[in-house]
């Protein structure tokens, strides 16, 4: 299920990842890495923090991916050499609430209904060229509900929020 889409405005997000290279489908890769963030946090004494993130840098699915996988945080934290701390931009962000089940590609077609709503409302994205791939100012994937304390895969929540150009 799809919520309609939206704009707002939001702050700032800060939040602690690892940056890696996938291709795509990368499902299987995403839990290992939100463990070690989870780990460096229990590690910093960070108990209270917000849900787990995929923040995508690039998006062409015939090539790798360059994404961040983490977890929002509640303030800016201090990264090592394996974990990246930083914020999505304060700024205009289309959202989109998908619910149901994290697997398969329920998630892909939400991401693909916000991009096809875009275009039909001239909304255009925050990115930028450089040799020649597009790499977004601000898109993320943000896991609401967490598996450990929902079991009904079909309430889990997932909000998507892309940085729109000014």
């Amino acid at each position: 299920m799809l919520s309609n889409p939206t704009l707002e405005l939001r702050p700032a997000q800060p939040y602690v990842a690892i940056r890696t290279t996938v291709l795509f489908p990368f499902g299987k890769y995403l839990p290992p890495l939100w463990t070690k963030v989870n780990a460096w946090l229990a590690q910093q004494g960070v108990t209270d923090f917000g849900p787990a993130i995929i923040r995508y840098l690039t998006t062409d699915m015939s090539k790798k991916l360059d994404i961040e996988v983490g977890f929002l945080v509640n303030q800016p934290l201090i990264g090592d050499e394996r974990i990246i701390a930083d914020a999505l931009p304060a700024g205009r962000y289309a959202t989109l609430l998908y619910t149901g089940p994290y697997r398969g590609n329920g998630v892909y077609k939400a991401n693909v209904a916000l991009v096809g709503w875009a275009q039909d409302n001239h909304i255009v994205w925050s990115i930028s060229v450089k040799n020649g791939v597009e790499w977004w100012g601000g898109r993320a994937e943000i896991y609401l509900t967490d598996p450990a304390e929902e079991k009904n895969t079909r309430k889990y929540q997932t909000e998507l929020a892309f940085l729109v150009a000014d």
